[in-house]
């Protein structure tokens, strides 16, 4: 059990009795009435998204989770294959259970695996991932506007949007909360 100023990304609560994982929160302090904290939350057995306004103060009942690191090893479509990396159990989740994951992984992934009573429920991913460019479109002459944005692929399929220099080859950071570019890698 907490309260709202323990509530961070990442940890787990009961909400409606069942296990939801903080997506983000926001801390609102409004000029007239009580402060109050808002909470993106996902369900970690449907993957479906809510949005709850916690009163300051207001008790929160965490859930004990256990995160382990693991790989990601291949998937049928349906199902995503991983290995916990110090028992080399094989577990797998079903694709909708893991949001936005399933565009960003490739074969050899580590991530951490979330444990809710010895299951494991759903994955993290880091917060910065390294993709190759596999197509990018030419950057059109002329077209220098400040924040100019174009479409490119990179080795998981995923079309991302990038600055007009990133070219087919390039190898650049995404962010695996947004999918959104981030920089050029090193």
């Amino acid at each position: 059990m907490g309260t709202t100023t323990s509530i961070k990304q990442g940890i787990a609560v009961l909400h409606k009795d069942q296990a939801w994982i903080i997506v983000s929160t926001q801390f609102v302090n409004p000029g007239k009435g009580a402060a109050f904290t808002r909470a993106k939350l996902k369900n970690l057995k449907t993957g479906q998204t809510n949005e709850v306004t916690y009163k300051s103060g207001e008790a929160v009942e965490t859930v004990d989770v256990q995160n382990k690191k693991c790989q990601y090893l291949y998937n049928d479509s349906t199902n995503y294959f991983f290995m916990e990396n110090e028992s080399f159990e094989q577990f797998s989740l079903d694709g909708e259970a893991l949001g936005n994951a399933p565009k960003l992984l490739k074969e050899g992934t580590e991530c951490y695996a979330m444990y809710i009573d010895n299951n494991p429920v759903s994955i993290q991913l880091p917060p910065k991932m390294d993709f190759l460019v596999t197509s990018a479109d030419p950057g059109v002459k002329g077209d220098s506007a400040t924040g100019a944005t174009k479409d490119c692929i990179i080795e998981t399929g995923l079309t991302v949007k990038v600055p007009l220099f990133v070219k087919e080859g390039d190898i650049i950071k995404i962010g695996t909360d947004d999918l959104a570019y981030v920089s050029k890698a090193n």
